[in-house]
């Protein structure tokens, strides 16, 4: 239910964050908007992909894999930072190159941990995704430092 809180608030932060307060009209979308909705997105599936893949590694663990409790709690941890990257990212906020600096850390190493189990399907995909928002952070903070008053300078 928690979770469902978490998504409902990043949720409207993203309707607030594309339209204009003072007129309530869509924002025009600029290419750094772009960037920060692309790395929104891709937090946000990845967070999904990584609770997944903790509830599947939680279950083999049941079935006397003890060797996937590492894989949980990256998965477990990954999803959260991811989480957070996706509300703040998604209303740009000021803390947004900070969160995002985490979460591809998090991402490269869950992904790092997940494809230890390659042949396990569920396993690889979520490595995929951990990768993919991994870059995807990796872009908006590009973009956001080629996109401030000091890389003018």
């Amino acid at each position: 239910m928690n979770q469902l809180l978490v998504f409902a608030g990043c949720v409207a932060a993203m309707l607030v964050s594309s339209r204009d307060i003072a007129t309530g009209q869509p924002r025009p979308l600029d290419k750094q908007h772009s960037y920060f909705m692309k790395c929104a997105e891709e937090c946000s599936k990845c967070q999904r992909e990584c609770d997944s893949c903790a509830t599947h590694c939680a279950h083999m663990i049941a079935q006397g894999k003890k060797d996937h409790l590492a894989t949980l709690q990256t998965c477990q941890d990954c999803a959260t930072h991811c989480s957070a990257a996706a509300c703040i990212v998604a209303r740009k906020g000021p803390f947004s190159d900070l969160i995002c600096k985490a979460c591809a850390e998090a991402c490269a190493r869950c992904g790092k941990e997940c494809e230890k189990y390659s042949n396990d399907a569920h396993m690889k995909q979520c490595a995929e995704e951990c990768r993919r928002c991994e870059q995807a952070c990796k872009d908006m903070l590009a973009q956001r430092v080629a996109n401030t008053p000091e890389a003018g300078r």
